[in-house]
């Protein structure tokens, strides 16, 4: 029996009530678009480059001046605060104009040193139809570093979004038009599961990037590798964040505070792991508790001191307090926070454990939401050990008051983004991705323009 596909709908976690429903796509609808892209991608790859950059340029401007209304939609669908969603929405823009900027450069023909009578270049040349599968806690900016660099590029996107933020994906689809994009150069698609499967396996598409789950990551990888597709998977990650020592421990934990509590703790880079020297743990831990101690729910729309959001929805507050829960029963403790608030809206209030251990779901599994997880270490040995002892290796930090010293543990990091006293260093020119099961490829920056190009050798014997 075929699966009833996941509705497109908008249901705010704030209140858990639906406010909209999109229907899914025919697959007649599926088809017109895979000829649209098709089509599109012949014209638009022949198009300069400097008149691509223009337009994906305008795209981008329009993710700046419509900021505000974008960001009051990531706080109807998924209760970003409509300041954070505003500054995503900004950001966005400032990748497409990263793109649109630098494209001569990003894309100019690399020589290559050869004997003879001869010449020889790394051209980048534009792949096709590319599709990418986008998650809900970045609404705009997981779909800017995706499309920008690749509609500079020459190629033609196909877009899934999540199910959970259908409207946001309608207006950036809308921004599309607005900015000029021809019919087909960049399509939204409200896609089952199913029909994402076959997307991948059309010889027309030539690449798939999924920023989601390790479940959705294996199932597109697989999907892809048997229709021999290039695919890039970013797949979450459980971050260390290493602090060894420190002039002014309050100070330290509120900025690892700040940080975790960041898109309320939805973020697949956050510090999700707190690795602090023993001589410093306890008042570490006494700071976040005191922080995270009378917290109540608030509204994205109106966020005010004092308060926290709701996580993108129910099920997923329902997730992390059930993850809480194990581990206080198996010997953690549970300093602050922690409570599921009555339902159907999505509030579980930020919280702090320590005495976390490998018998326990929160030793191995991410915990997407707002928990500060701290461990207590002896020395730098012992937190680099603890740091590497993840399935996941997308990012991590290492603070000291001795950059050096937090240099050299930070190179013994299994990770993609390895950063030193910041707990990431984060722009448009900065590439991001991981190892290990947080995925393989990268976003942003010079590396993100080049997954899905066609670095072809040009040859020219004299």
């Amino acid at each position: 029996m075929t699966a009833q596909p996941v509705p497109y709908r908008t249901v705010n976690p704030a209140t858990g009530v639906e406010v909209r429903r999109y229907e899914t796509a025919t697959d007649a609808e599926i088809a017109q678009a895979l000829d649209r892209a098709e089509a599109a991608y012949r014209e638009w790859s022949q198009l300069t480059l400097a008149d691509r950059a223009a337009r994906v340029a305008a795209f981008g401007r329009l993710f700046a001046e419509r900021a505000d209304e974008l960001g009051a939609i990531a706080a109807e669908e998924m209760g970003k605060s409509v300041s954070e969603g505003a500054g995503e929405a900004s950001f966005s823009g400032d990748i497409f104009a990263y793109y649109a900027d630098n494209a001569e450069t990003l894309l100019a023909d690399q020589p290559l040193t050869v004997s003879g009578d001869a010449s020889a270049v790394v051209q980048r040349r534009p792949i096709g139809v590319v599709l990418g599968i986008m998650p809900w806690n970045y609404p705009y900016y997981q779909v800017a570093r995706f499309a920008a660099p690749n509609l500079v590029l020459g190629n033609t996107v196909l877009l899934k979004h999540a199910e959970s933020v259908p409207r946001a994906a309608e207006v950036i689809a809308d921004l599309a038009r607005e900015a000029g994009l021809p019919d087909g150069v960049y399509t939204n698609l409200y896609a089952s599961h199913e029909q994402v499967g076959q997307i991948i396996d059309d010889p027309r598409v030539q690449g798939v990037s999924l920023t989601g789950s390790e479940r959705a990551g294996s199932a597109v990888a697989a999907r892809a590798g048997a229709a021999l597709k290039k695919c890039v998977l970013e797949l979450g990650g459980s971050d260390p964040y290493i602090v060894l020592d420190t002039d002014d421990v309050a100070s330290a934990a509120r900025l690892a505070w700040s940080v975790r509590l960041s898109n309320m703790g939805q973020a697949c880079n956050s510090n999700k792991r707190m690795i602090v020297h023993e001589s410093i743990a306890d008042a570490f831990v006494a700071e976040l508790t005191a922080l995270a101690d009378g917290l109540v729910p608030g509204d994205p729309t109106d966020p005010k001191p004092g308060t926290y959001l709701p996580l993108s929805s129910r099920a997923a507050a329902e997730t992390l307090a059930a993850q809480i829960e194990d581990a206080v029963s198996k010997g953690a403790t549970l300093h602050a926070g922690g409570i599921l608030e009555p339902g159907p809206a999505a509030y579980l209030s930020p919280a702090v454990l320590s005495g976390v251990t490998p018998q326990m779901r929160a030793y191995d599994e991410e915990l997407f939401g707002p928990v500060a997880v701290v461990y207590a270490v002896k020395d730098e040995d012992e937190a680099v050990a603890l740091a590497n002892a993840s399935a996941y290796g997308l990012g991590g930090a290492v603070f000291s008051t001795d950059p050096e010293r937090a240099r050299r543990v930070a190179e013994r990091l299994e990770v993609g983004m390895a950063n030193v006293n910041t707990p990431a260093g984060e722009g448009t020119e900065i590439p991001f991705g991981g190892v290990k099961r947080s995925g393989f490829g990268r976003e942003l920056g010079p590396l993100g323009i080049d997954e899905f190009a066609n670095k072809r050798v040009f040859y020219v014997e004299r």
